[in-house]
């Protein structure tokens, strides 16, 4: 999938028609996360994916999405471009926003907003190393492998878990769930929803 007006294109209309869901916070704390399209050096359209360091006191060393807490009156946009600015040292203005997808609400206590962005050239990235140990992008076309995504059971929950085999280890939700969502609605116009999809329970504090 290369990174090319057509993928722009593509993407954009299929946000502009997606009807997103959004999750009231009852008690629960607003954040947002971006969702980064970019090339890669080869030219493929790619996601921007985080390691989280070990340093954290909450989430250490999970995959996660550049995003965190809302300030108090701050859009989920603004929130996601702040903190995208903040971890890898990428900015990008409000222009660059394609559209939102589905709230997530998580068992530690957030209601997640993640706004899909559009990167043109996003330059050399710097993590900053008190949150991020390390950035990838990941190709989309990873997100098409026939085990992309797969579902397992717990018996802590009756929802099924969602994973994510790229790069070499497991995404779990929330990552995880953002970022099949993501891929249904922008590569094929597919309105799959995913606040249902279960986080592992080690995730849940």
């Amino acid at each position: 999938m290369r990174f090319d007006g057509v993928l722009r294109a593509r993407a954009r209309e299929n946000l502009a028609v997606f009807e997103r869901r959004a999750v009231a916070a009852n008690g629960r704390k607003a954040a947002a996360v971006a969702v980064v399209l970019l090339p890669d050096d080869e030219g493929r359209g790619c996601f921007l994916l985080t390691k989280r360091t070990r340093s954290l006191r909450a989430h250490t060393g999970q995959w996660a999405l550049p995003g965190g807490r809302m300030d108090v009156g701050e859009s989920a946009e603004a929130a996601a471009l702040r903190e995208l600015a903040e971890e890898v040292g990428l900015r990008l203005d409000a222009s660059a926003a394609l559209g939102t997808l589905d709230d997530y609400p998580t068992r530690s206590g957030f209601v997640i907003t993640p706004v899909v962005f559009w990167a043109d050239d996003p330059g050399a990235l710097t993590p900053n190393p008190a949150e991020v140990a390390r950035v990838h992008l990941v190709p989309l076309d990873d997100l098409e492998a026939p085990d992309v995504p797969r579902f397992i059971s717990i018996p802590e929950s009756e929802r099924p878990v969602i994973q994510l085999p790229i790069l070499g280890s497991l995404i779990h939700a929330p990552t995880a769930a953002v970022v099949y969502q993501m891929r249904e609605v922008v590569s094929h116009g597919r309105a799959t929803r995913v606040d249902h999809l279960e986080q592992p329970v080690w995730a849940w504090r």
